[in-house]
C-alpha cells in the first residue's frame, strides 16, 4: 500500500508541479528528481539484482540511450543549440524514467500491482481535480476562459490522456480474479469519473487512444465478461453525464461569466456524486453476484467470443452506415481523408461538436514537418529545431512550438538517423513486451496468471500513450509521459513470466555479493557519475536564466558594472543561449560603449544565425543607437527571411525603410540647394 501511494504521489506531484512542461524552473526540478531517482535505483538494481536473472531490456535501454546521444549531438548542427540542449536534458530525463521502471522490476518484481494501482489513483485524482475546477470555479479556476478541461496541465489533451491512461488500470482492478472484492467495486465509479473527464476535455486523440487501449486489453485477456461489466456501467453513466454537460453553456462554452459557471458547476457536482453512488451500488451487486456464482468456463468463453464478435462488427457497422450515406462508402472515406489531411480544411470550433469533426490544424503542422525533413533528410535541423525551421516554410500565421506528433517531430528534428533509432527502439521494446506478456506459443499459452493480466494492463497503458503521442505533443508533459515510461521500463526488464524472480537471499545479502564483483561496482560507479553529470547539465540552463534575470535587475537598479559581470557569468554558464548576450549588449549600450555593444550583438547573430531574435536586436540597435538605417535594413532582411510573418521584424523594417527614405530625401535637398 505504501508503494502504491508513493507511485500515486509521484505521478500527481509531476502533474501539478511541472504542469505542461513548458516552464523551465518546474521542468528542471522534475528532471533532476527523475535523474537522481534513476541513479539511486539503478545503482541498487545493478548491485543487488539476482545473478540468475538475465539483463532483460538491455537492448531497449541501449537504443534509448543512443537516442539521447543523437539528440545531444544535434547541438552541433542545430538551428538553435540552446533549445537542442533543453531537448537533450528532457530526453535524458525520459531515459531516467524508463530506467526507474526497469530498476524497480529487478528490485521488487512482485510489486507490479503497486505500479498499476498508483497509476490508477493518480489518474483518478488528476481527472477529479480537473472536474472540480468546473464544480468550484470560483475557488479553483476563477479566471478560466475556456469550456474545455485543461487543469492542472494548462492543456486539454493532457487532461484527456491522463484519464485515458487510467482506464486500462481501472478495468484490470475491476476484472482481476485476485484481491478483495471490495477493491473491485471501486473500479466502477473510477471508470465513470475518467470517462466524464475524457469527454469534457474534448480530446479526440485521447478518445482514440483510450478506445485502442481498451480494445487491446479485451482482445488479449480472457476476462472479457468481467471487463465488459465494468466498462458498460462506467462508460454508460459517464457518457450520459458528459452528454448532459455538453448541453450546459456554463460547462461547455468559452468566455462564460463566473456566476453562470458556478451554477452549472453545482449541478455537475451533484451529477458526479449521484453517478458515483449509482456505480458503487452497481459494482457491489455485480461483484457480489460474480463471487457468489461462478459461471462455467464454457459459458464465459461463449460470451467472451460474442463480445469479440461485437468488437469486430463495430467497423463493419460503421462501413454500412457510410455506404448508405449520400456520398456512399468510397465517397465518404475519400471525403474524410481529404478533410483530415487538407491543411486548408475548415477547423472545428472549440466546443463539444469537435468530437465528431475530422478536420484539424495538425495537417498544417505535419505538412511543414515533412517539408523540413525533405530539406535536411539525414540529420534534420537539430533537436527542437522544428519551431524555428517552420517559420520559414509555413503558409499561415499560427505560432506553434511542436509538430503535434512524435514521428513527424523526430523526422524534422533528427532526420532519418533519428527515425531509424526510434523505430529500432520500438521494435526492441515490442519484442520485450511480447516476451513479458507471454507465453503466446506452446502448451502454456492458455494459462493466465494474475501477473500476466497485470503485464497486459501495463502494455495497454503504453499503447494508450503511444497512440496519443502520434497525434499530439504529450510526450513533453512529465505528468503524462512518466507513468507510461515507468510501465514501458517495467515490461522491458521483466523477462519471461516463467522465470523465477523471487531472490534466494535478502537485499543485504545480494548487496554484499554485488560489492564483491568488480564489474558490478564499476557499472554502479559509472551510473552514479552519469547521473551526477546529467543532473548538472539539466540545471545549467536554469542557472543561466536566473543569472540573466539578476543582470537585468542590476541594470534596472543602475548597477551597470554588476549587470555586465552577471551577464558574462550567465553566458559562461550556458554558452548556447543568446539571452545573456542581449542583456550584456543592453548594459554596454547604457554605459555608452556602443562599439562593444555592436560587437556583442554581432557575436550573437554569428553564433546563432538561425535565431530571429538576434537579427531583430541587432537591427534595432543600428537604427536606434547608431543611426544607421541602411545597416538596420540589411540585418532586418535576414530576420524577415527566417520569419516573414514576424510582426516585430516587419515593424522594424518599416521604421528602417522610412529612415532610409528620409535620409535620401535630406541628401537630395541638400544637393539641390548646393
Amino acid at each position: 500500500m505504501l508503494l502504491t501511494l508513493a507511485f500515486a504521489a509521484l505521478f500527481c506531484a509531476l502533474s501539478f508541479d511541472a504542469s505542461g512542461g513548458l516552464q523551465l524552473a518546474t521542468l528542471t526540478r522534475a528532471e533532476v528528481f527523475l535523474i537522481a531517482l534513476a541513479g539511486i535505483l539503478g545503482t541498487l538494481a545493478l548491485l543487488a539484482s539476482p545473478a540468475t536473472r538475465k539483463p532483460w531490456g538491455l537492448a531497449s535501454a541501449a537504443l534509448l540511450t543512443l537516442l539521447v546521444f543523437i539528440t545531444g549531438a544535434s547541438m552541433i548542427w542545430a538551428i538553435d543549440p540552446a533549445v537542442a540542449w533543453l531537448e537533450t536534458n528532457r530526453t535524458f530525463a525520459l531515459l531516467a524514467a524508463f530506467l526507474i521502471g526497469a530498476a524497480l522490476v529487478r528490485l521488487a518484481p512482485d510489486q507490479w500491482r503497486s505500479l498499476l494501482g498508483g497509476l490508477l489513483i493518480a489518474s483518478f485524482a488528476i481527472s477529479l481535480y480537473a472536474l472540480l475546477t468546473k464544480v468550484f470555479p470560483a475557488a479553483l479556476a476563477e479566471g478560466e476562459t475556456y469550456g474545455r478541461l485543461r487543469e492542472p496541465f494548462g492543456y486539454w489533451n493532457a487532461v484527456g490522456l491522463t484519464a485515458a491512461l487510467g482506464l486500462p488500470a481501472a478495468v484490470w482492478l475491476g476484472a482481476r480474479r485476485e484481491g478483495h472484492a471490495a477493491t473491485a467495486v471501486l473500479a466502477y465509479p473510477a471508470v465513470g469519473v475518467l470517462v466524464v473527464a475524457l469527454m469534457l476535455a474534448y480530446s479526440r486523440g485521447s478518445l482514440l487512444a483510450a478506445a485502442l487501449g481498451l480494445a487491446f486489453w479485451l482482445i488479449l485477456v480472457p476476462l472479457r465478461l468481467r471487463s465488459a461489466t465494468v466498462l458498460i456501467a462506467g462508460i454508460g453513466f459517464g457518457a450520459l453525464l458528459g452528454v448532459w454537460a455538453f448541453g450546459q453553456s456554463g460547462l461547455s462554452a468559452d468566455r462564460v461569466e463566473l456566476p453562470l459557471r458556478s451554477n452549472a458547476g453545482t449541478e455537475l457536482g451533484v451529477g458526479l456524486l449521484a453517478m458515483a453512488v449509482i456505480l458503487l451500488i452497481i459494482g457491489l451487486v455485480a461483484t457480489w453476484l460474480r463471487e457468489r456464482r461462478r459461471w462455467p468456463t464454457r459459458t464465459t468463453r461463449t460470451w467472451g467470443a460474442l463480445l469479440l464478435i461485437c468488437l469486430a462488427l463495430a467497423p463493419i457497422a460503421l462501413a454500412a452506415i457510410l455506404a448508405t450515406s449520400e456520398k456512399g462508402f468510397g465517397g465518404s472515406v475519400s471525403s474524410g481523408w481529404r478533410t483530415l489531411t487538407d491543411a486548408n480544411a475548415t477547423q472545428p470550433h472549440n466546443d463539444p461538436a469537435r468530437l465528431t469533426a475530422i478536420g484539424n490544424a495538425r495537417a498544417r503542422y505535419w505538412r511543414d514537418a515533412i517539408t523540413i525533413f525533405k530539406s535536411k533528410p539525414v540529420l534534420g535541423v537539430g533537436a527542437g529545431g522544428y519551431t524555428a525551421a517552420r517559420l520559414i516554410v509555413r503558409k499561415d500565421d499560427l505560432d506553434v512550438l511542436h509538430a503535434h506528433g512524435f514521428i513527424v517531430q523526430t523526422a524534422a528534428d533528427l532526420g532519418a538517423v533519428g527515425l531509424a533509432v526510434t523505430l529500432a527502439l520500438l521494435a526492441a521494446w515490442l519484442a520485450a513486451a511480447w516476451r513479458a506478456t507471454g507465453p503466446w506459443r506452446g502448451p502454456l499459452r492458455r494459462q493466465w496468471s494474475d501477473e500476466r493480466a497485470g503485464m497486459i494492463a501495463l502494455a495497454a497503458v503504453v499503447v494508450v500513450f503511444g497512440v496519443s503521442s502520434i497525434v499530439d505533443w504529450t510526450w513533453l508533459i512529465p505528468g503524462s509521459v512518466v507513468p507510461a515510461l515507468f510501465a514501458a521500463g517495467w515490461l522491458a526488464a521483466r523477462g519471461p513470466l516463467g522465470e523465477r524472480t523471487a531472490p534466494a537471499v535478502g537485499m543485504r545479502g545480494r548487496l554484499r555479493s554485488g560489492l564483491r564483483k568488480p564489474w558490478r561496482v564499476g557499472g554502479a560507479l559509472l551510473l552514479i557519475v552519469t547521473a551526477l553529470v546529467g543532473a548538472w547539465s539539466v540545471t545549467r540552463p536554469l542557472q543561466s536564466l536566473n543569472q540573466t534575470d539578476a543582470a537585468l535587475a542590476a541594470l534596472t537598479a543602475g548597477k551597470n558594472a554588476q549587470a555586465q559581470a552577471l551577464a558574462r557569468e550567465a553566458e559562461q554558464t550556458d554558452p548556447f543561449s543568446n539571452l545573456p548576450l542581449y542583456t550584456l549588449a543592453s548594459a554596454q549600450t547604457v554605459a555608452g560603449d556602443l562599439p562593444a555593444a555592436e560587437a556583442t550583438y554581432e557575436s550573437a547573430v554569428q553564433r546563432r544565425p538561425g535565431v530571429v531574435a538576434g537579427w531583430i536586436a541587432l537591427a534595432q540597435f543600428r537604427l536606434n543607437e547608431q543611426d544607421d538605417p541602411v545597416g538596420a535594413m540589411r540585418d532586418i532582411k535576414a530576420a524577415l527571411y527566417l520569419n516573414p510573418l514576424a510582426l516585430q521584424a516587419r515593424a522594424t523594417y518599416l521604421l528602417a525603410y522610412r529612415a532610409v527614405k528620409r535620409a535620401e530625401e535630406k541628401k537630395r535637398k541638400k544637393k539641390k540647394k548646393n
